[in-house]
């Protein structure tokens, strides 16, 4: 793993929660101008077409700073749970990556680019990765920092609401889980 050591923390805490990501290359780096998000999951392109699964690479960007409403944040000024939720959240993308195919990752970058009900499902699958990890309570607090921070845009909130689970979806996930806990336990 390649980690900027400013955030060396909060990755490595959220890629504890993914053991089937210790022999998988992620590089995290540090990127101005990501569209319309903050962070953001991507396979090597090139390993796609020449590498088998196991060897490729897949980069996670963060954006240095938070644009809000015209005010920049730094990304370091954003608490340490919803930092280590996000890239939670960017880790899940990662392991439904490493389920594709070099093929079925570029059907998927298509898709994604061209379908708003194709963003939806690849959101949600990765906030449902992130929460059947372990991450849930990570998860629930980038949530809420989002939807209730007065300095985001109406706007930005309502895509978060429309692609991505929402705190009660992730809770009701996590009853699931319990339950079906529980059930194996009997």
């Amino acid at each position: 793993k390649i980690i900027p050591k400013s955030i060396e923390k909060e990755v490595k805490l959220a890629l504890s929660f993914y053991p089937e990501l210790e022999d998988v290359n992620i590089e995290f780096r540090f990127k101005e101008d990501i569209k319309k998000s903050f962070m953001q999951a991507q396979p090597n392109f090139l390993h796609l077409l020449f590498k088998c699964k196991k060897k490729r690479t897949y980069y996670v960007f963060i954006s240095p700073h938070l644009k809000i409403e015209n005010k920049d944040f730094d990304i370091l000024e954003v608490p340490k749970d919803v930092l280590t939720g996000w890239i939670g959240h960017e880790l899940g993308h990662v392991m439904d990556y490493t389920n594709r195919s070099g093929f079925g990752l570029i059907w998927f970058g298509i898709r994604y680019l061209t379908s708003g009900r194709y963003i939806k499902g690849a959101e949600r699958t990765a906030d449902t990765y992130a929460v059947n990890a372990g991450m849930a309570d990570y998860i629930v607090a980038t949530k809420n920092f989002i939807l209730n921070n007065a300095n985001f845009s109406e706007k930005y909130k309502n895509r978060i609401k429309k692609w991505y689970l929402s705190p009660e979806e992730i809770m009701e996930i996590v009853e699931e889980i319990h339950e079906e806990k529980n059930e194996d336990d009997d």
